[in-house]
């Protein structure tokens, strides 16, 4: 009876065990497994191994065949002769040997030699493992697995990218997956990739109604992709039917005639913002040019001033608080006051110096300006390199809206509503304070306005000063669009000349109608005459309007000139 009871307790104890092993160990979901089996598998069965993994939605594959690929994939053997699938990572520790990380979930292997109870890794010494060898069968396997994996990615746009490079492979076997995505599938962007891709594999269907429905499809979806294949289709040997050709030549012209509208639209969109950069360069000028006649070549280095002030504060925040915090994104708003009264500062600095001694001496100002603008040029070469800079964007100005296939980026609708809220303010500034009175009146008649004791040197130099920050305002918002370095200043300073002098001398409203008409037209004809000539045409048309109209659009008028 004794031995009963102990032979009975043993049993016990032995299930109990079993049963907590078994509740112990992870379960393996039937896609790693599979994952796991094709990675062990004998070399003769592991393509089809690999190619079973097509239509599998596991988070594991996708890194798995990626490192297999790369060579980064790696056999590690244990004490009881199995191997491990995994890739080998520096130790936090630091040291020559690496940590084995498993495939199936990235954690650290544990290592089976270390102490009881311990989570200690398993190191391996560097270059004692070899890569898991490819061959081209098993690449060709891996890119079919890879390419189907991102139809099922958490990301909305890699699995778009995904669904695209299905479509353009036209291989019938991918249909069944993109058709039952197409039912699952929320995003709507992902849900127009998806209907392209179907339609674009369809069009080689060996039913003609199938072929007809696939081409409608793609010519209502205005898919440049199918443009192209319509033609090869149009074109191939032999010719298709006349019910196709009929339908191929009706979707094509459709799909021409809706780009050419959002192309059209889209250079109209890059004229407006180039057009209100333009303006707000040439507000500066309109003041210091058309209200004081001062010829100022250094405008231009005035507004890389206000460029390389974004520079240097988006730099001070990156030391504060990092290029991944939130703070980060921020910089560009306080870069813009900076921006301003840096290019003030230089402005005012400028006035007092050279340019009070040079008013009514149109020619002597236009010299020892330009002489500035070169001192200037290589100040900015010693302090900042001769090479442009980089300006990140901060988020918010990143990326862009789509409506209806014509893309809007958000720094470009940024600048166009910050240059009317600086036109705005312009306006209210010479129109609605005392010291834009001030400046008119002196500008109008200089030795009236001092005999009624207003203090000209004071008005000319503030006047002078603010004329200056806007062109560090718009150097600010071209670091957004374009690059920053020494000689971006001459490569606006015409154009800015050309917008104060066509819209009329010192008229606000007129440099607004001629900035942005002149960046419209130059964006519109630049895809048909190209850069250079368009803007040849344009100064063309600029000199015989001015030959018509010499005081522009809108020509100052005062008591002086009348």
């Amino acid at each position: 009876m004794y031995r009963i009871l102990i032979y009975l307790t043993v049993v016990f104890y032995a299930c109990i065990g079993r049963a907590l092993a078994v509740e112990a160990t992870p379960t393996v979901s039937p896609g790693r497994a599979r994952l796991l089996a094709a990675l062990l598998a004998p070399p003769a069965e592991q393509v089809a191994a690999i190619r079973g993994l097509v239509g599998v939605e596991d988070s594991a594959i996708t890194p798995a065949l990626t490192a297999w690929r790369a060579g980064e994939l790696f056999l590690v053997p244990l004490p009881d002769g199995s191997r491990v699938p995994a890739t080998l990572a520096p130790a936090p520790a630091g040291g020559d040997q690496l940590v084995a990380l498993s495939v199936l979930d990235g954690s650290p292997i544990p290592d089976p030699n270390g102490p009881s109870g311990s989570s200690a890794p398993l190191l391996i010494a560097p270059k004692s493992l070899k890569p898991l060898d490819t061959t081209a069968p098993l690449r060709r396997a891996m890119r079919d697995v890879l390419e189907v994996a991102g139809v099922a990615d958490p990301s909305a746009s890699v699995r778009r990218e995904s669904i695209e490079r299905l479509g353009q492979s036209r291989k019938a076997e991918h249909l069944p997956l993109l058709q039952a995505r197409l039912v699952i599938e929320q995003a709507p962007a992902v849900r127009s990739a998806l209907g392209d891709a179907i339609a674009f594999i369809q069009l080689a269907d060996a039913d003609p109604a199938v072929r007809l429905a696939a081409i409608a499809a793609l010519g209502e979806a205005h898919s440049l992709a199918a443009a192209s294949r319509f033609k090869e289709l149009l074109a191939a040997t032999p010719p298709p039917s006349p019910a196709e050709a009929a339908a191929l030549t009706a979707a094509l012209k459709k799909i021409e005639s809706h780009w050419k509208t959002v192309n059209f639209f889209g250079d109209l969109f890059r004229g407006l913002s180039a057009g209100s950069v333009l303006l707000l360069i040439a507000l500066g000028l309109a003041i210091t040019f058309g209200l004081m006649g001062v010829i100022n070549m250094a405008h231009g280095e005035l507004m890389v001033v206000g460029a390389y002030s974004t520079f240097v504060v988006q730099n001070l925040f990156v030391s504060a608080f990092g290029a991944e915090s939130l703070a980060f994104h921020f910089y560009f708003i306080a870069a813009l006051p900076v921006a301003f009264a840096a290019a003030a500062l230089v402005g005012l600095g400028l006035e007092r110096g050279i340019i009070q001694f040079l008013y009514k001496r149109p020619l002597e100002s236009l010299l020892a300006t330009w002489g500035v603008s070169l001192a200037l040029q290589q100040t900015f070469r010693l302090v900042f390199g001769p090479a442009n800079v980089q300006i990140n964007a901060p988020a918010w100005l990143q990326g862009s809206a789509s409506l209806n296939d014509v893309l809007f980026a958000y720094n470009r609708l940024f600048v166009i509503g910050f240059a009317a809220l600086v036109v705005f303010g312009v306006w209210l500034a010479l129109n609605r304070t005392s010291l834009g009175l001030l400046v008119r009146a002196v500008m109008q008649n200089r030795q009236m306005a001092s005999c009624i004791g207003v203090r000209a040197t004071r008005v000319n130099m503030f006047t002078f000063a603010f004329g200056s920050g806007l062109a560090g305002l718009a150097g600010a918002c071209l670091s957004q669009l374009g690059n920053v370095g020494p000689g971006m200043g001459q490569l606006h300073i015409i154009d800015a000349f050309m917008v104060v002098v066509s819209g009329g001398v010192g008229n606000v409203l007129g440099s607004v109608a001629a900035s942005l008409g002149i960046g419209t037209v130059d964006q519109l004809l630049q895809p048909i005459l190209g850069a250079v000539m368009g803007k040849i045409l344009v100064l063309f048309a600029i000199i015989l309007f001015l030959q018509w109209r010499p005081g522009g659009l809108f020509p100052t008028r005062s008591r002086s000139l009348d």
